[in-house]
C-alpha cells in the first residue's frame, strides 16, 4: 500500500472486544446484536425504523422493490455515482433515467428532474454523493407533486446533516421515503461490509425484514427461543440479505465513535481547504448553506481534465494514493444505449474527468496532510508547464 492511503478505517480495542463478545455468545448470524444495532442506528439518525442488511446494494434493491418498482418502470437517478446505484434499478427490470449533476458539485441538479418525469416514473433515487448532502428538500417537493417515491442513496452519508424544518437533522431521518447506508471499509464507519435501511413507513420496514431473510414468516431468533415447536412458512420469494451478529457487534462499537470521527474529518477538511486555497488550478468542494458533509471523501476539481491521470500518477509516485472522480454509469459497457434513458450529462462527465479524491481518514496526521498538499501543488505545477510547452 502507498505510504498515505486513500482511506483507513478507525478500528481498535472496542471493536475487538465487541467481536470477541459475539463469538463467545455462540450466536454469529443475524440475531440480538443486529437488533441492538438497528435500534441504536435509528436513534443516531432520528429514524422511526432501521433494518440491517448485507450491504448497501442489497438495501437499494429492497428499497426499490418495496417502493413498487417493477419491470418497465422508470427510476430517475444520477449516472454520476458508483455503479451499484443504477444496477439496483436494473435488478428489477426497470429503466434508469439519468439526469445531470450540478455544474460545480457532485449531486443531482433538482431543476433537471421535472422534465425527466413521465407516466412510467415510479421513484427518484437521489444520491448524497461522497458524503455531501443533496438538496433533498427540493427533490422531495418535486416528487410529491408528481406522486412518486423518493429513495436516498446515503451510502457515503452517515453523520452528514441537512438544515430542514428549522433545525439540523442527520441524513437518514429519512427525508424521502427510505434512506440506504453502506458500512464498507471506505465509509465513515464500517462493519467490514454491511448496509442499513431507515424509513418512516412501518409497513415498509416489515417488508424489508421479511425479504432480507428468504421471506421466512418466523425469524430464526423466535424459533430458537420458543418453548414450543414452530414451523415457518415461505409465502413470497425473498433473499439472503442478512447482516451477521459479528458485523453488527463491530457496528455498535463503530457507531459510538461516529460523532468523534465526523468531527475529526470536518477538521481535516477545513485544513485542506485552508492549505489549498492559494494553490492555482483547482476548485475546492463547497458545502451549501443547508448541508454539512461528513467528508467521506475530499474531492478537488482540476482546471483541465487532461491533468487527472498525470497528477494522480505523480502523487502515487510520491507514495500517496488518490482516486479518480466518481464514475458515470452511462459510460460503462454494462450501460450501452437502450439500457437507460436521459438527456445531456455533460456536467457528470466533466466531474468524472476532472476530479480527484485526496486521502482523508480519521487518524491522518498534519504532516501527512502537508505531504499531500505539497505533492499535489508540485504535480499541478508540472502539469501546467507541460501544457504550456505543448
Amino acid at each position: 500500500m502507498p505510504g498515505i492511503p486513500i482511506a483507513k478505517p478507525t478500528l481498535g480495542s472496542e471493536e475487538i472486544e465487541a467481536a470477541a463478545r459475539c463469538i463467545s455468545s455462540g450466536w454469529l448470524t443475524q440475531g440480538p446484536e443486529v437488533a441492538a444495532f438497528e435500534r441504536e442506528f435509528a436513534d443516531a439518525v432520528g429514524a422511526p425504523h432501521a433494518c440491517a442488511v448485507s450491504n448497501c446494494t442489497t438495501a437499494l434493491h429492497l428499497a426499490l422493490q418495496v417502493a413498487g418498482v417493477g419491470e418497465g418502470d422508470e427510476v430517475i437517478t444520477a449516472s454520476h455515482s458508483f455503479i451499484a446505484t443504477a444496477n439496483a434499478i436494473r435488478y428489477l427490470a426497470a429503466v434508469p433515467v439519468f439526469v445531470d449533476v450540478e455544474p460545480h458539485g457532485y449531486n443531482t441538479d433538482p431543476s433537471s428532474i421535472e422534465a425527466a418525469i413521465t407516466p412510467r416514473t415510479k421513484a427518484i433515487l437521489c444520491v448524497h454523493q461522497i458524503g455531501m448532502p443533496c438538496d433533498i428538500e427540493a427533490i422531495v417537493e418535486v416528487a410529491r407533486r408528481h406522486g412518486v417515491r423518493v429513495i436516498e442513496d446515503a451510502a457515503c452519508a452517515i453523520g452528514s446533516e441537512i438544515f430542514t424544518e428549522g433545525e439540523w437533522q442527520r441524513v437518514g431521518k429519512p427525508h424521502g421515503d427510505v434512506a440506504c447506508f453502506s458500512f464498507h471499509p471506505r465509509k465513515v464507519i464500517t462493519t467490514g461490509d454491511g448496509g442499513m435501511l431507515t424509513t418512516k413507513h412501518a409497513d415498509w420496514d416489515q417488508q424489508f425484514r421479511l425479504l432480507r431473510q428468504h421471506g421466512m414468516s418466523i425469524p430464526d431468533t423466535v424459533r430458537h427461543n420458543s418453548r414450543e415447536v414452530l414451523r415457518e412458512r415461505y409465502d413470497i420469494v425473498g433473499y439472503n440479505y442478512r447482516m451477521t451478529d459479528l458485523q453488527a457487534a463491530v457496528g455498535r462499537a463503530q457507531l459510538r465513535r461516529l460523532a468523534g470521527i465526523v468531527e475529526r474529518r470536518r477538521a481535516l477538511a477545513r485544513r485542506y481547504c485552508s492549505l489549498l486555497a492559494a494553490v492555482p488550478g483547482i476548485e475546492l468542494p463547497v458545502e451549501s448553506a443547508k448541508a454539512r458533509s461528513n467528508w467521506q471523501s475530499f474531492a478537488v476539481r482540476l482546471g483541465d481534465a487532461a491533468w487527472q491521470r498525470p497528477v494522480m500518477q505523480a502523487l502515487l509516485d510520491a507514495e500517496i494514493a488518490t482516486r479518480r472522480g466518481v464514475m458515470c454509469a452511462h459510460r460503462e459497457a454494462a450501460y450501452a444505449p437502450g439500457t437507460w434513458r436521459g438527456g445531456s450529462l455533460q456536467n457528470s462527465e466533466r466531474a468524472e474527468d476532472a476530479t480527484i479524491l485526496l486521502p482523508l481518514y480519521t487518524e491522518m496526521s498534519e504532516d501527512e496532510q502537508d505531504r499531500v498538499v505539497a505533492a499535489l501543488s508540485a504535480a499541478l505545477q508540472s502539469a501546467t508547464r507541460a501544457m504550456s510547452a505543448a
